[in-house]
């Protein structure tokens, strides 16, 4: 079987975005989107309880934290890169997910991030929510908007990462990185202790349960800037994911907060490209006053009309980004149909 450290420079080498490593299979990297076996041998448990030994090694942590079946924890190999280890076990053996992390970012003009998504980075405080399905590049958005106020703006940026995923060296802020799990015990617990740390910007790596909500919206409330993910497409979908957290006697209430304090949900799907790579879709939502009236007066279902009808204010649908990237030439006419959200919609205008 090939080493450890073979493994991991290859993949980053190739450009891979994740190893898989499973029993009964050979080492594997998803490249662009697509898994591709890197051997014939394949992995035996001995073999694999021996490597993810490594990795706890690696990580300096303490070995008994898979006894519930799962872990989530960053190694760093020198000379090589950082990754972000998922340990799990499944059908008595163990395996695991190693998501490669970039130390730099590319040029944002190769990845695809329009400049509207970065400049919302400038607003002073509320909450900015990006959003998307597992692996939709989420994180990678962040990052972006994170090292565009690190560069043009004095000010302490405070992150919150299960793991950390992308290294900040501090610019003209002070860039703060804590790992969850190893920093603090949870999202919460670091969350509160956030609000003693002076920050003026605060990220959230995932907004995962009431309490985190909780915390974030009141930290946005009270004049800080906070960024953070959910798992949902669309920002109606987003809006009512948060909205249905609380109890019903609560909702009304966290209607009328969020939408006091949410200035932007930004939506993204990855969709493969006619040359084999991956091309960014967004959906983009400003929080007006229009839409914060939708918010309070719970008529989220309207809001996909006023950004089809926003375009003057930076807004952008779903369908919109993924026609123009099948009229650049980027996309096919069924990948195109396959992720867009209207697919009737959407074979008119392809027909045009």
């Amino acid at each position: 079987m090939i080493s450890l450290e073979e493994m991991l420079k290859l993949a980053v080498e190739k450009s891979a975005s994740d190893i898989f490593l499973v029993v009964g299979q050979p080492v594997s990297f998803k490249i662009n989107g697509v898994i591709e076996k890197q051997e014939k041998q394949i992995l035996l448990p001995d073999e694999l309880s021996v490597l993810i030994d490594r990795f706890y090694v690696l990580a300096g942590r303490n070995n008994q934290n898979r006894e519930l079946g799962d872990d989530d924890f960053s190694i760093s190999v020198p000379h090589v890169g950082r990754f972000r280890v998922n340990v799990f076990k499944q059908r008595g053996s163990w395996g695991a997910v190693l998501r490669v992390v970039n130390f730099e970012l590319p040029h944002v003009q190769i990845m695809g991030i329009p400049q509207t998504i970065l400049d919302i980075g400038k607003k002073q405080k509320g909450l900015i929510l990006v959003t998307g399905s597992a692996g939709s590049g989420k994180s990678t958005t962040l990052a972006y908007i994170i090292d565009k106020i690190n560069r043009s703006r004095n000010c302490h940026i405070l992150t919150l990462e299960d793991p950390i995923e992308f290294l900040h060296a501090h610019n003209k802020s002070i860039v703060s990185q804590r790992e969850i799990g190893i920093d603090s015990a949870n999202y919460s617990r670091a969350l509160k202790a956030a609000l003693r740390e002076a920050p003026d910007v605060i990220l959230i790596g995932e907004m995962r349960d009431l309490e985190t909500i909780e915390i974030a919206m009141t930290a946005a409330e009270t004049g800080h800037l906070v960024l953070s993910t959910l798992h949902t497409v669309g920002a109606a979908n987003t809006i009512d994911r948060i909205v249905d957290v609380f109890p019903p006697e609560q909702q009304q209430q966290i209607r009328f907060q969020l939408s006091m304090v949410l200035e932007a949900v930004i939506s993204q799907q990855l969709i493969p490209t006619v040359n084999g790579k991956l091309a960014p879709a967004f959906e983009i939502l400003k929080v007006n006053n229009a839409v914060r009236t939708l918010i309070r007066d719970g008529k989220v279902h309207q809001i996909p009309a006023t950004i089809a009808t926003s375009k003057e204010d930076g807004m952008i649908a779903m369908d919109d980004s993924i026609l123009k990237l099948y009229k650049d030439g980027k996309i096919d006419e069924n990948d195109a149909l396959y992720h867009c959200i209207n697919q009737d919609a959407m074979r008119r205008s392809l027909r045009k």
